[in-house]
């Protein structure tokens, strides 16, 4: 058999419909992965993803060959699921603080945070900080939650990055901008430059209207979505201590009169 026989028959293959076994299969990898590297971050090993959803490590990468793969899948679901749900506040609020507010509480009570793409919460630390996330007492420089700082000196203000200029170390221009982030020029990222888009017209909408401090950007309210949803044995807990902290969040965000 020919070698584009051969690919033929396997696209032919991908594209065909599940089996019934093999659909339930997919959806229950796809919930353990959601729950195991929400939990866990994206370092998470296959292998906690199937003991979660119950198959063998071998099924899992027989609906995902690599790692890279699921993770992607995962990341693309629930940044779509964050854009969805920032579009239904601009559409059906409309009091700028009403509307942001809506959107980080439903973004934070679907866990989605902790799921976003690692280059959408990249932020970044001073030319000369060595007391970042990645410092002493900080988070592992490889971990995918916790995103790396970079603040611009004079400013304050935590700006997205793309992936590959905060591993160059070298600063951003632009403070929660899509073009400026360089998030939109990253293969296969369009979902999260679209999320960055809707979630700026919901801060610029507050800012405008004196209801949200002016430093606060894109970035810092991502941020508050990524850490808002602490993940606790027990759910009432946990959704108690989520509403609590960001309640806090909220204050700290709101601009007040001098």
């Amino acid at each position: 058999m020919s070698t584009a026989a051969g690919g033929a028959r396997g696209d032919a293959a991908r594209s065909a419909p599940l089996r019934v076994d093999a659909q339930r299969n997919l959806e229950h990898v796809l919930r353990a992965a959601r729950e195991v590297f929400g939990e866990l971050g994206y370092g998470a090993p296959m292998e906690d993803v199937a003991r979660r959803a119950r198959v063998g490590v071998g099924t899992v990468y027989r609906r995902f060959p690599s790692k890279d793969v699921l993770v992607r899948r995962i990341a693309e679901e629930e940044t779509a699921r964050l854009t969805d749900q920032a579009r239904a506040a601009l559409g059906q609020e409309d009091e700028p603080w009403s509307a942001l507010s809506r959107f980080l509480r439903t973004s934070v009570a679907s866990g989605a945070g902790r799921l976003l793409p690692p280059q959408v919460l990249r932020v970044g630390v001073p030319e000369d900080g060595e007391g970042g996330t990645g410092g002493a007492g900080g988070a592992a420089a490889g971990d995918p939650r916790v995103p790396q700082q970079r603040i611009q000196p004079g400013t304050g203000e935590l700006r997205l990055v793309p992936e590959e200029t905060a591993a160059a170390g070298a600063p951003a221009d632009g403070v929660g901008s899509v073009a400026a982030s360089g998030v939109g020029s990253m293969p296969g990222d369009e979902g999260a430059a679209t999320l960055l888009e809707v979630v700026g017209r919901l801060v610029e909408r507050a800012r405008t209207a004196g209801e949200l401090r002016p430093d606060v950007s894109v970035s810092d309210v991502l941020l508050v979505i990524a850490t808002a949803a602490p993940s606790l044995p027990d759910p009432a807990q946990q959704a108690a201590a989520s509403a609590r902290l960001l309640d806090i969040l909220l204050e700290g965000l709101r601009s007040r009169p001098a």
